[in-house]
């Protein structure tokens, strides 16, 4: 029984490290993905890390599943709001000169948009990308690929056109 104690005490530790260590890239990694949703980011972030602790014996590697389960429920909570509400309300986006690329990112699918931040502002591999998100390397390439060149079309202004002819 007291090496039960002693796991889950280690356990907690680890997570606690985890979390002072991790927790500020991966809120950066989900800001960027949310759109510049900072509430949302908050959410899914500490949900994630509450139900790591809640989870910790049956988690082989831990900064995965937080990245995994927390864009999870980051994409849940935006489908939500979509499905519930009109159209986003713009948030105060820091730095000004990010708002462009922000709202970029946020005409971009999910995954897309978790593949960029992962890879981009993250700065992981592609087959860690591929970790975090539960996905093959090669499907990682090709939203990267479709992504890059759909922020291109948006950052130039390309898009304009599309939207109004819709």
């Amino acid at each position: 029984m007291m090496a039960s104690l002693d796991d889950d005490a280690s356990t907690e530790h680890d997570l606690a490290e985890l979390f002072r260590a991790e927790a500020p890239t991966v809120w950066r990694a989900l800001y960027a993905f949310t759109g510049g949703r900072r509430e949302i980011a908050d959410d899914a972030l500490a949900e994630a890390f509450a139900r790591a602790l809640a989870h910790a014996p049956e988690i082989r590697e831990p900064l995965a599943w937080v990245y995994r389960v927390s864009f999870r429920l980051a994409a849940e909570e935006l489908r939500r709001q979509r499905r519930n509400a009109g159209p986003p309300v713009d948030e105060v986006i820091d730095p000004p000169e990010a708002q462009d690329v922000v709202r970029a990112l946020r005409r971009l699918t999910p995954t897309q948009r978790a593949a960029v931040v992962l890879a981009y502002e993250v700065d992981l591999p592609v087959a860690e990308v591929a970790s975090r998100l539960g996905i093959r390397p090669a499907t990682v390439r090709v939203h990267l690929f479709r992504a890059r060149r759909r922020l291109e079309q948006l950052l130039r202004g390309e898009d304009e056109d599309a939207d109004r002819m819709a």
